[in-house]
């Protein structure tokens, strides 16, 4: 025989058996009135049989109602027991989870993230590899990482990318800089003032390379620092402007620094997570894995 209701149903019918109206068992489960009845009507239909007698004041069980009572509290008392079961085997998982990112997703996407999962698994440690986009493909590729995050460039075959943030380039600066004011900035603009560059061993410098090819800059960068979040120290510092992914921008009360859009043309990247091809992740760091997805996936 089909089961056509759900535990809700159930509940719904435990808070009518427990007050004995109407008003006040669809108060208590957060429910209106009309929709406290259909649930009972639902569980009746299923069921082909009366459970409660209706009269002005006081709804009562009928003599099936009673029996079907005892029964539904028998399984939900399983229920609630099974579900702390499971609860109780998430608290007690212990584990290593390796994740290897980029440094501006890592500032982006993971302490929110790590948060939520410490919650669910405190027990269950997390390793965060912040290194290259080169770095991180390796780290996935070769199995020192579970998974990684990273932005979409000369990824191998093996390696599967699920697109989750796109991600443009701005112009970062002091709020006492004069392009502060501005609501945009050109790149050929960006490149007469003073500005902090990478060097070409970051997978950032290499995606700006290519995308502004016919840009030559009027100057040579003041320095050159392999890590955007070194170039934000730098920025702060007062030795010049940079361009960054907005993802690793602090938050806009950060008290020195800012950053407009970077035009002429727009450059964007999507930042996703990688995995190897095939492998089986273990349980814990795919619970990490869907968060993440979860909160971020764009597709």
């Amino acid at each position: 025989m089909p089961v056509n209701f759900d535990l809700n149903d159930l509940y719904a019918f435990r808070a009518l058996v427990e007050y004995g109206n109407f008003r006040l068992a669809a108060e208590s489960i957060c429910l209106s009135q009309s929709a406290l009845s259909r649930r009972i009507e639902k569980l009746e239909s299923a069921l082909g049989i009366k459970l409660f007698q209706r009269t002005t004041r006081r709804v009562t069980l009928t003599l099936y109602g009673q029996t079907f009572a005892e029964r539904s509290d028998q399984l939900l008392a399983n229920v609630e027991l099974v579900l702390a079961d499971i609860n109780k085997v998430g608290q007690d998982r212990v584990g290593l989870v390796t994740v290897a990112t980029v440094p501006s997703a890592a500032y982006y996407f993971m302490p929110d993230v790590i948060r939520r999962f410490q919650v669910r698994y405190p027990r269950v440690r997390v390793k965060i590899i912040d290194s290259s986009a080169g770095n991180v493909i390796e780290a996935v590729v070769s199995g020192q990482a579970d998974f990684g995050i990273c932005f979409a460039k000369n990824l191998q075959p093996n390696i599967e990318f699920l697109p989750l943030v796109g991600d443009a380039y701005v112009a970062a600066c002091r709020r006492d800089h004069p392009i502060a004011s501005k609501k945009s900035l050109t790149w050929r603009e960006f490149y007469q003032h003073d500005y902090v560059g990478l060097d070409k061993t970051s997978g950032n410098r290499n995606l700006l390379d290519k995308m502004l090819e016919n840009i030559t800059p009027e100057r040579a960068s003041i320095c050159e620092t392999r890590h955007v979040t070194t170039m934000l120290g730098m920025v702060e510092a007062g030795v010049g402007i940079a361009a960054v992914p907005a993802m690793s921008m602090p938050t806009s009360e950060h008290s020195l620094l800012t950053h407009l859009p970077l035009t002429d043309p727009v450059v964007k990247r999507t930042v996703g997570l990688i995995r190897r091809s095939g492998r089986m992740q273990s349980y814990v760091a795919a619970e990490l894995e869907k968060l993440i997805t979860e909160q971020y996936h764009v597709g």
